[in-house]
């Protein structure tokens, strides 16, 4: 049993397999394409702009979105990007454990914003979007207690802005966490199945 659009495909347009498997664990029958655009450039040209966090994110979700939607100009489309935001500051996923542990260092002690975007596409309009911005608390870390974290992560340093995942080793560095946990995760999901349900969501026997 799965839940599902009648007649109407639902396509990821992204490689996130933490997107992938929050939509499967809602029961929700999709298929994902990653729409492969050069996010850091984007992000960039964006900051230089002055533009927000959320502006930035939106565009990002959009473009996504907008380039799989021409590839399939009859499924519903799915867009969505995140942003780590510390004041002025953005931060990217580390490409390096030396990034990482700054990363770390910058957020320690501090709190932080995702700025999560969700969009849905259908023939190359946008129908759908939906942004939250919770707010994550660092606990005080040391230089240590952040070499021995990131000696545990292993790999997954890499996985996220922010150098942590909530639903893994992020809870031992994380002291508080303010606002919708799927929105942390990357994806308003609770808005996004609110519009499908308006559309016609419905479970499937098989």
């Amino acid at each position: 049993m799965f839940y599902h659009l009648p007649h109407k495909e639902i396509v990821l347009a992204s490689a996130s397999r933490t997107r992938q498997k929050m939509l499967a664990d809602a029961g929700m029958h999709i298929r994902a394409e990653p729409a492969h655009i050069d996010e850091d450039s984007l992000k960039a040209a964006a900051q230089a702009e002055k533009a927000s966090g959320l502006d930035a994110a939106t565009l990002i979700a959009e473009m996504k979105a907008q380039k799989i939607s021409a590839l399939n100009p009859d499924a519903f489309v799915i867009g969505s990007d995140q942003l780590l935001t510390q004041g002025e500051d953005w931060f990217s996923k580390p490409e390096t454990l030396a990034e990482a542990k700054s990363t770390l260092q910058k957020l320690s002690g501090q709190t932080h914003q995702l700025v999560t975007v969700g969009v849905l596409y259908e023939n190359g309009k946008r129908l759908w979007h939906h942004a939250e911005s919770p707010k994550i608390s660092i606990r005080n870390l040391s230089d240590q207690e952040i070499d021995d974290y990131l000696k545990i992560l292993g790999d997954d340093y890499a996985a996220t802005p922010g150098v942590y995942m909530i639903e893994k080793l992020g809870a031992q560095i994380i002291s508080k966490i303010e606002g919708c946990p799927y929105a942390v995760l990357g994806l308003p999901l609770l808005q996004l199945l609110s519009f499908l349900r308006q559309h016609g969501l419905t479970l499937k026997d098989q």
